[in-house]
């Protein structure tokens, strides 16, 4: 049941031995007429596409694989030492995957 003065859901109470319906902003119902709440939820009958592939977000650049001699890598940073110190720059190669840390 809503509120037919401000349109919120109306709570049952009991107040006087009798159930009301009553809303927030004070407007409240004379009599409960077997009101129920009730939810439905809707099936979703939506296919979900598995993905067997990696997709990279990361940003590029040209670096040399230390592995396999590859001029590409994405990367990344982090701070894994102290606050005062500079972060460390992560990097993988986009043809082997290899992953390796840059701590200039």
């Amino acid at each position: 049941m809503f509120c037919p003065k401000c349109g919120s859901i109306m709570k049952p109470k009991m107040e006087g031995g009798k159930k009301k319906l009553i809303c927030s902003c004070g407007y409240k119902s004379t009599s409960v007429d077997g009101g129920a709440l009730k939810e439905k939820i809707k099936s979703s009958s939506q296919a979900i596409e598995v993905v067997h592939e990696s997709i990279e977000v990361y940003p590029m650049t040209k670096e040399k694989c230390p592995k396999c001699g590859n001029g590409e890598a994405y990367y990344w940073h982090i701070q894994t030492r102290s606050a005062d110190e500079p972060e460390t720059k992560f990097l993988k190669c986009t043809k082997c995957k290899h992953t390796w840390r840059d701590y200039r």
